[in-house]
């Protein structure tokens, strides 16, 4: 497992291209038949994919950098597929995923597994992974079953819409918070007029981007701002203090995740546009 360590925003500005996506870009989540897991220390969240292909992948590592005995000791989990049908082991009992379905695994669950059920079109588990306090029950979550809202307006190219499926009225969980947003065809833009939200931070991963497509990712102080290049199936992580908004070249799909000092999804601080610089 990687860590990335928490950064200051007077520090963040002096960061050239190399280092801003050193510290924020995650460039590779799904590895055939590996768990990659990061560790950022904004609000201890864990970022990761599980790509099982010819072999069941279990959700374990070097538990020292957690100082527990098992992974979800302490910790809970959100997972949602983005590629073929598979299937998430959880103490035994088998949870099938479809693609862009959800899965919570709350704390205590000792065994994990992922596994795919056609090798010609395996399964990809994006996980978001935080601490915990509380247990709750692992339930999963299709796009029909989640809260849905449409937003945005094709006039501003960010005609788009939300899906919450872990989140205070949806899926319980102790502190994590995790939705997707698809982007209707012909929009690009995407949480425009930007916010931030000091109370918890958030990480983005981007995919159903065309292979010769790019998403530019605005990030930083309202004032500070700056952009990291994106392309499919990548993931960014973004501090409490930072602006969270992006564009593409094509329309998307991204998936939010966010853990912090609380759930109420719509707990942020907008900012003006004319603010932006």
């Amino acid at each position: 497992m990687e860590r990335r360590y928490a950064s200051h925003p007077r520090e963040v500005k002096q960061f050239d291209t190399a280092r801003l996506r050193e510290e924020f870009h995650i460039p590779k989540l799904f590895i055939p038949n590996h768990l990659e897991l990061v560790l950022t220390h904004e609000d201890r969240l864990i970022i990761g994919g599980a790509f099982p292909i010819a072999e069941e992948i279990k959700l374990d590592m070097d538990l020292k950098e957690l100082g527990v005995s098992f992974f979800l000791e302490r910790r809970e989990i959100g997972i949602i597929n983005v590629g073929g049908k598979g299937v998430v082991v959880v103490e035994g009992q088998e949870h099938e995923l479809d693609h862009k379905e959800c899965l919570f695994v709350g704390m205590g669950n000792r065994e994990v597994i992922f596994k795919s059920l056609d090798t010609e079109s395996p399964a990809k588990f994006y996980l978001n992974s935080a601490t915990a306090h509380q247990s709750y029950p692992t339930q999963k979550a299709t796009l029909a079953e989640a809260e849905s809202a449409d937003l945005g307006s094709i006039e501003n190219s960010n005609d788009r819409t939300i899906y919450r499926f872990i989140h205070q009225n949806g899926i319980q969980s102790s502190q994590l918070v995790m939705g997707m947003t698809l982007l209707k065809t012909g929009n690009m833009w995407n949480t425009m007029p930007a916010h931030v939200h000091p109370r918890r931070m958030e990480a983005y991963m981007y995919f159903d981007l065309p292979e010769d497509a790019v998403a530019i990712h605005l990030m930083g102080e309202p004032s500070e701002t700056r952009h990291i290049i994106m392309r499919n199936e990548q993931a960014v992580i973004s501090p409490s203090w930072s602006i969270h908004s992006g564009v593409g070249t094509s329309n998307y799909t991204f998936i939010w995740g966010m853990a912090g000092d609380n759930k109420i999804y719509s707990d942020m601080d907008p900012v003006n546009m004319k603010e932006l610089l």
